[in-house]
């Protein structure tokens, strides 16, 4: 058997896999407040029950760098040596949340919708690209070296942003403006960036925000679900035009990361923002970004590009892995 966890500032979800014939079944699984304990070491033990395991994986919100790990959003020590000891298991490896996720992503086929005419073509195998904007951005990769993925973590969320229109730039300038110096594709591509793209064409007069749209963003909860459903219906220009430039921004980092590691093998978009958007990811803007490389245009078209929407991605991936590690 095998323990599996995503661990992130929230919450953190653990679950216990059985291998049989080459392919892994859940046992069981349960999430965990994690702010109400002083480590991931006290939440495996109320979680595991005295089994027999051969490994344990955990994808963290954090870089992961000799074994060791401190979470991003939690005062939390993760060590792969004390967190084997502590399960009693031969290894424990610590991945990056999106190294994970990656992971998870050749696991998802019913999980997935394309957004691409070539997902409807067998996949080649080849190096894989993973992006996913939510809380942050992440990015991450899959190393193809001829008979299985490997993947690999980066930080290209924090890259600079580099605009492709007039309009872009405009936005670039804003951000800078209110940012005193450096914009990174996170500042555009996540949650708190997807307010920025608004209050952007809001403030600079691109769209003006109606007495109607103030009212009703004053009374929500969470304002940018609300902008978000409004473009989506089309009712209200500005938030159309705000999905529609969150789009087509994130069409083109997309198609960046692809080309840094030749993505033969496919674009896997995940995260939390993407199934809320996909009417917008697929109404041509991301798409028509995507392939918006020039003299690459032809191999952008070639490319499958997926949308995944099963949340558990980086459990599943730290599944896998750990399957992989004995």
């Amino acid at each position: 058997m095998f323990v599996a966890g995503d661990i992130g500032g929230t919450k953190t979800t653990l679950a216990l896999y059985e291998e049989a014939d080459g392919s892994l079944t859940q046992l069981r699984d349960e999430t965990f407040k994690s702010k109400d304990n002083g480590s991931l070491e006290q939440i495996l033990g109320k979680f595991l029950r005295g089994e027999p395991l051969k490994a344990g994986c955990f994808g963290v919100a954090g870089a992961v760098i000799e074994g060791k790990a401190q979470t991003t959003n939690l005062p939390w020590s993760l060590d792969e040596i004390a967190l084997a000891a502590a399960i009693k298991a031969p290894r424990v490896k610590l991945l990056n949340d999106l190294e994970a996720a990656a992971y998870g992503m050749l696991h998802l086929k019913p999980d997935r919708t394309g957004l691409a005419e070539s997902c409807q073509s067998p996949g080649r195998k080849g190096n894989v690209a993973v992006i996913a904007a939510g809380t942050g951005l992440g990015e991450a990769m899959l190393y193809y070296d001829g008979q299985r993925h490997h993947p690999l973590a980066s930080e290209g969320g924090h890259c600079d942003f580099a605009p492709r229109t007039d309009v872009e730039i405009e936005l670039l300038k804003y951000l800078r403006n209110k940012f005193k110096g450096h914009v990174s594709y996170e500042r555009v591509l996540s949650g708190p960036g997807y307010m920025n793209v608004y209050e952007f064409l809001r403030d600079t007069g691109v769209h003006p925000e109606t007495p109607e749209l103030k009212a009703k963003l004053a009374a929500s909860e969470i304002p940018s679900a609300t902008i978000t459903q409004l473009g989506q219906s089309g009712s209200d220009p500005l938030c159309r035009a705000a999905n529609d430039l969150f789009c087509e921004i994130y069409g083109a980092e997309a198609a960046n990361l692809a080309l840094k590691c030749v993505s033969v093998g496919g674009v896997f978009v995940g995260g939390g923002i993407a199934p809320k958007m996909l009417p917008d990811l697929q109404r041509g803007g991301f798409w028509k970004a995507f392939i918006d490389k020039g003299r690459f245009a032809g191999l952008m078209k070639s490319l499958p590009v997926f949308v995944s929407l099963n949340p558990r991605a980086p459990l599943i991936g730290a599944a896998h892995y750990a399957a992989h590690m004995v």
